[in-house]
């Protein structure tokens, strides 16, 4: 009884109940359609066959009078299977044919009788044998019903020919039955298939339900069952393990950050406080005092810029920014860049070069875009200097396929291939001594922004050092 109200509970069992209710009064309606139809088609058929049964009888009458037509009639009366033939005079006292007796009223008017009428042959009495067997007949006898048509002849005669109706009304039966036991038939199976598949969709539910208590109980690895059947409870379970896949993966994204914070900010601010100390200890001259402060701001500033990168990450990796997009060339970005780092990767000691620059246009953020070109050029002047006797970082920009390709590529010491994956986290240095300025924000910010842009960021080797490849889809177009 539980799980019967719980099925009832369902959106699909009310659904189920609502057609069934709505096909069985269809398919009652129909039942006495068609067996109304059928009757009233039988109906005129036996009208017709009165009809030409009254013709045949009016030309005996006129070629014998009533003498032949007695005969004719009492002959044909005899018949197996006869029609209703009756003969009275015109008080309407039966003095012929096979009929005893009439429903009150028949002989009154000539015509068509306007409704069915009882009536009962002759000899149904005298052929049963015993009083219950009479009763039985008797009862049989108050079902007959039959049509007729009545007129008089010149001499005030009366004269009945009709049609029973136990054909037409057994084929009424006969039809309704039909229909009635169909219509049984077909609600019943429906009720089991509403059953049975009410019963699979609340374990489909119930199923996802107990998942999702795991999920809420802190088991953010769970996921709703597919069962792999395609249905829709498959495509909802589907698109909502995607959804708990990617708050999964922002939940560990943001320990990441968490516990990579409090690791990488940890020393900046035990910096902080030592210069603080150092400065407030003994006695120091205004220009050791403004060095200390200027020291302190520097510090600060690097601190606040880490902090923007990592608020500007997550909200690009979220998939939410309100920064805006516009047609943007690619190769003036380039140039822009190029032209910012040269002075940095001379002092540097290192070769800014540009190489093949296609002139490409995307749709896309021209600040994000600069800012992840930037990171990449300047992790690669840091780590080509002193990595190679001449030590050189060429850009380059070039079409290939569907794809716009900004490449940035140095002859510096090199990603491992194993490390490649993990230096696009938030806070990965592979450099263990730190002796190089930078927060291990860069990559992670440029994969940040190529995932916002529909493109990807890939890392590769460039024998020697590393080529990094930003890859943007050239045939995305202007908004529509």
């Amino acid at each position: 009884m539980g799980k019967l109200k719980a099925i009832m509970k369902t959106t699909a069992a009310r659904l189920s109940t609502l057609y069934l209710l709505l096909f069985a009064v269809c398919a009652i309606v129909l039942v006495f359609y068609m067996t109304a139809m059928s009757v009233r088609m039988l109906t005129v058929q036996i009208k017709g066959a009165i009809n030409q049964e009254v013709s045949a009888l009016g030309r005996f009458y006129r070629n014998g009078g009533v003498p032949l037509l007695v005969r004719v009639m009492e002959r044909r009366a005899r018949q197996p299977g006869a029609n209703l033939y009756l003969i009275a005079d015109a008080s309407g006292r039966i003095l012929g044919g096979n009929v005893e007796s009439l429903a009150p009223g028949v002989l009154d008017q000539t015509g068509w009788t306007e409704r069915p009428f009882r009536y009962r042959r002759f000899g149904e009495l005298e052929n049963a044998g015993n009083p219950a067997q009479r009763r039985g007949v008797e009862g049989r006898s108050r079902k007959h019903q039959a049509i007729a048509q009545v007129f008089r002849l010149p001499n005030r005669m009366i004269v009945l020919v009709g049609r029973d109706l136990r054909e037409p009304e057994r084929f009424r039966l006969v039809v309704r039955r039909a229909l009635m036991f169909a219509l049984a038939i077909m609600g019943v199976g429906g009720l089991l298939i509403w059953f049975f598949v009410g019963r699979r969709a609340l374990k489909r539910i119930d199923g996802v339900s107990a998942a999702s208590q795991r999920i809420m109980g802190g088991d953010l690895s769970g996921r709703l069952p597919v069962t792999g059947a395609g249905d829709e409870f498959d495509r909802l379970s589907e698109n909502l393990n995607l959804m708990l896949g990617r708050i999964d993966s922002l939940n560990v994204g943001l320990k990441q950050v968490s516990d990579n914070i409090a690791h990488d900010l940890k020393t900046p601010l035990t910096r902080l406080r030592n210069r603080a100390e150092s400065a407030l200890s003994g006695k120091k001259t205004g220009a050791e005092y403004r060095e200390a402060l200027e020291s302190t701001i520097a510090e600060s500033d690097q601190m606040i810029r880490t902090f923007n990168a990592i608020l500007m990450i997550s909200r690009l990796e979220a998939g939410y920014s309100s920064e805006t997009t516009e047609m943007i060339d690619l190769s003036a970005s380039l140039s822009d860049v190029v032209e910012l780092y040269e002075p940095v990767a001379e002092e540097a000691g290192v070769a800014l070069k540009t190489g093949d620059v296609q002139q490409i246009k995307i749709r896309g953020n021209r600040e994000l875009v600069g800012q992840a070109l930037s990171n990449i050029v300047d992790n690669a002047i840091k780590y080509s200097a002193g990595a190679a006797e001449d030590p050189s970082v060429t850009v380059s920009l070039e079409t290939v396929g569907s794809d716009a390709r900004l490449t940035v590529a140095d002859n510096g010491s090199g990603v491992p291939e194993s490390e490649r994956e993990r230096v696009t986290e938030r806070f990965v240095r592979l450099e263990a001594s730190r002796t190089q300025p930078g927060s291990g924000l860069g990559l992670s910010l440029a994969k940040a922004v190529m995932t916002f842009h529909g493109g990807s960021l890939e890392l590769s080797d460039n024998a020697p050092g590393l080529r990094v490849t930003m890859r943007f889809d050239a045939s995305r177009g202007p908004e529509k």
